[in-house]
């Protein structure tokens, strides 16, 4: 990873790599050299090759965040970022799991609530005392300039806590190997070349975020991030000059589409949408390709563990379903047994990168979800004749209901159809008799009414989309639903709502 910022350095030293807006701008040199000053203050406290580090950081620092990001790694650490917005608890966790050495912070108001006794670093302060020619503790820096990384390709360099919506969240261990697989090598061969700039309001501590910030060293465009994500600011941003890339998760989207902040703006400018996390339900896919007409809709399906392995899907009004065909790596649906199952048969998705990740420290984990490679992605879904995959759902999220098994996906992609659904989740609730029930939860459009998304009412919009036995038992109206920062549905929150 050092090299790699090293190579964007001196091929575009002045070109701005990520603008936090209305907050700080970062070029390449200010980020290499920066990371340089960062690596030689931490070497001079004693961090040592392997050496876990924590970045603590909000979305207000994201310039920050890649300086101490690319600065342990220079100095042969291991990142593990961390958002400002988990609770004590979870970021305590995090910390003892991976035996975090330090924390660096970008909060230069206060320390973050660590674990007792673990040291933290504000990172102005390193950047300060090196500029100064200390280390911060009274010692001195020598050739800060000049600092030579001591990364290895198979070296780890990150360690990204997953999103957690299945309980304790797991440490998902990255080489430089796995993070720069892919990267390219000639400056012709930069992604994201019709854009100037590329827009998004992702997470720092996501996987979503950390592609982003990889974007920002292999990317033609700059990255372009707010400190705070309303609607209005992110239409604004995707009107300005410049701006011809935008990322996004589903929540993201439709919270966009449903606030009427694009209304009146030319979108023209935008060519590519790319959406990733969760499920793009085709209906707010269908609104995003109308919304702008000039951009190709692209979903994005991967997960932490599989990265950068994926699949990608243009969307296709024929194939409304489907989530694509691999790319960056290999792509299988399996019986139980890990054996590959023929075109058109429900299994279990897999995907293989071709330098592979792996759980930090949970061996148990690895062997149920680590095989040679390859990856179990947790979903269940077939592959076409054409090399398509269609995920049926999540496999603890399927609702066994009497004799059938009832996807949420497909329920949760008719509810979108309705006109006054701004969102909708479906999970299933205990049922003396059937063992399981079909319940959504939606969220309604500004518009709707009272007497508008009563279970009556949507059972009847869906009585010509889906079979009786997927019709929801049970209706929860909310103003929002239970996610995670990476976007993703919290359904065992969302079932603890319909109990109480």
């Amino acid at each position: 990873m050092p090299d790699l910022l090293d190579w964007r350095t001196a091929l575009h030293p002045h070109q701005v790599a990520i603008e936090v807006h209305g907050v700080a701008v970062l070029t390449f040199a200010e980020w290499s050299a920066g990371a340089a000053r960062v690596a030689a203050a931490l070497s001079r406290r004693g961090m040592r090759r392997g050496d876990r580090v924590g970045l603590h950081f909000g979305a207000h620092d994201w310039t920050r965040f890649a300086v101490a990001y690319c600065g342990v790694l220079r100095a042969g650490g291991v990142a593990v970022p961390l958002s400002d917005r988990l609770a004590a608890g979870q970021l305590g966790y995090a910390l003892h799991h991976c035996a975090a050495t330090a924390v660096l912070s970008g909060d230069d108001g206060g320390a973050p609530p660590v674990p007792p006794g673990l040291p933290v670093w504000a990172c102005a302060d390193l950047l300060t005392a090196a500029a100064d020619g200390s280390a911060g503790d009274g010692s001195d820096i020598e050739g800060t300039d000049e600092q030579v990384s001591a990364a290895r390709p198979g070296d780890l360099a990150q360690i990204l806590y997953t999103s957690g919506t299945t309980g304790r969240p797991k440490g998902v261990a990255a080489s430089h190997a796995n993070l720069t697989v892919g990267a390219p090598q000639h400056p012709r061969r930069l992604a994201l070349a019709h854009s100037q700039r590329f827009l998004h309001a992702f997470a720092i501590g996501t996987n979503a975020g950390q592609t982003m910030l990889l974007n920002a060293l292999t990317a033609k465009a700059g990255a372009l991030t707010l400190p705070r994500f309303t609607p209005l600011r992110f239409a604004r941003l995707i009107e300005a000059a410049g701006t011809g890339t935008v990322f996004v998760v589903p929540s993201i989207a439709v919270e966009l589409l449903d606030s009427g902040a694009l209304g009146g703006r030319d979108t023209s400018g935008v060519q590519l949408i790319g959406s990733t996390a969760a499920p793009l339900a085709p209906a707010v896919a269908a609104r995003l390709a109308e919304t702008f007409p000039q951009a190709t809709i692209v979903n994005y399906y991967t997960s932490t563990e599989a990265a950068p392995a994926q699949t990608t899907m243009i969307y296709d009004p024929a194939r409304p379903h489907a989530v694509g065909r691999p790319v960056g790596g290999q792509l299988m649906v399996a019986d139980p047994d890990g054996k590959p199952l023929p075109a058109g048969t429900t299994g279990e998705v897999w995907l293989r990168a071709p330098v592979p990740r792996a759980y930090y420290r949970d061996e148990a984990a690895n062997r149920d979800t680590f095989h040679n490679g390859w990856v179990r992605m947790g979903d269940i879904g077939r592959v076409d004749a054409d090399g398509y995959l269609y995920l049926t759902d999540r496999h603890q999220d399927v609702v066994k209901t009497g004799a059938f098994k009832v996807s949420t996906l497909e329920i949760e992609a008719a509810l979108h159809e309705h006109p006054l659904v701004a969102e909708a989740a479906v999970v299933g609730v205990p049922h003396p008799v059937l063992g399981s029930a079909v319940a959504a939860a939606v969220v309604p459009r500004p518009a709707a009414g009272p007497a508008d998304l009563t279970l009556p009412v949507l059972r009847g919009f869906l009585a010509d989309r889906l079979a009786d036995y997927q019709l929801p038992a049970r209706l929860l109206l909310l103003d929002r639903l239970p996610r995670n920062e990476g976007g993703k549905v919290l359904k065992r929150q969302l079932i603890d709502l319909f109990d109480n």
